[in-house]
This record gives C-alpha cells, sequence and structure tokens, in this order.
C-alpha cells in the first residue's frame, strides 16, 4: 500500500465533505489509493489516474472491479509531466478538478505543482504524500545516514519550503502516514 490506511480514510472524508467529483492521481502503485478516493466520489465523478507503470494499477484492477468504481478511473500509462501539459494544451481542463493526489516521483513534485495550480480549481485541493520522509526532514542533512533517503529528503524539503512560501496556497501539513501536505488553492 502507498497510502496508509488512516490517510485513506482521512482523504476519502475530505473528499466526501468538499463535494468532489472530478481528481487527479499522479502515482498509484497497487490501486489503494484509487480504492480509498473512487468510492468517495458521485456515481459520476471522474479520477484521471498517471502511472506510468500499467502492471501496477493492473495489479490493483481486480480490486478496483470487485469494489465497482472501475468506471469512475480514466487511467494514463504515462508520466505525469505529459499527461498534464496534454490537459492544460487540450484548453478544456484549466481549473475543472476539485482534487488532485500526488504520489510520484518527488523530484517532479515542484514541476507538478505548477501545473496542476493550473488545473484543480481556485479553493481545490492538492495533497503531496511523504512529506516528512521518514521524519529526516527535521534532520539536518548529514545526520541522515542511508544515501537514499538523503535524496529524497533533499528533494522533499525543497518542495516543502516551495509550498510553505508559495501565496497562491494555504496549506496544513498532517503528520499522518509519512506526512500528507495538503494546499488549498486560493487564486
Amino acid at each position: 500500500m502507498n497510502v496508509p490506511v488512516d490517510e485513506g480514510l482521512l482523504l476519502s472524508m475530505f473528499l466526501k465533505m468538499m463535494n468532489a467529483k472530478k481528481t487527479l492521481e499522479l502515482g498509484i502503485l497497487t490501486g489503494y489509493s484509487l480504492l480509498t478516493v473512487a468510492p468517495a466520489l458521485p456515481d459520476d465523478g471522474k479520477i484521471t489516474a498517471i502511472d506510468p507503470n500499467r502492471e501496477a494499477y493492473e495489479f490493483g484492477q481486480p480490486f478496483i472491479q470487485r469494489a465497482g468504481v472501475e468506471h469512475k478511473i480514466n487511467f494514463f500509462p504515462s508520466d505525469a509531466l505529459t499527461v498534464l501539459n496534454d490537459l492544460i494544451n487540450d484548453g478544456k481542463e484549466e481549473g475543472n478538478f476539485d482534487f488532485a493526489f500526488v504520489d510520484a516521483d518527488k523530484q517532479n513534485y515542484l514541476n507538478y505543482h505548477e501545473l496542476l495550480m493550473k488545473l484543480v480549481k481556485v479553493g481545490g485541493i492538492i495533497a503531496y504524500d511523504n512529506t516528512l520522509w521518514f521524519g529526516t526532514v527535521a534532520e539536518p542533512e548529514e545526520k541522515v545516514k542511508e544515501l537514499a533517503l538523503r535524496k529524497g529528503r533533499n528533494d522533499v524539503v525543497v518542495v516543502n519550503n516551495f509550498l510553505a512560501a508559495d501565496p497562491r496556497v494555504e496549506l496544513a501539513l498532517v503528520s499522518i502516514g509519512d506526512g500528507l501536505t495538503l494546499c488549498r488553492r486560493l487564486h
């Protein structure tokens, strides 16, 4: 699972309170996060799910089918930057999404943010997963012993600092799972 159960329940409740109908999901891994979002949407709700790994989506597909929510998911086996740019260039999708969940390659979070700021409507929410990065974002870099954690940590620290200073969003970093940053688009 790429989303802890408590985080999934929070997102599901949050989407219901928002009356979200149209969402984006960048990075799906096993499809667990799709299974938290899809049931929270109305029957005519849609998720644009993007992940370059079709096999990961196919792994979760039987569970999605069993839950009866497959009709809500449009899966794009592609990199997220390409699909997001295509949605913007289409000219029909800007400001049309209620919510976006980002759990993809951390080094592109800032690139995703700029594109999502065009696609998510004013008042909509962009959620970034793993923004505590195993707690390492609160430690000096030299104290992070594992090289793999250090690289990811640096990407997440840059994103956290940028989002905290971005006047276009109001944000809350929730210490649930591995950290979830919720950004409400202000303008």
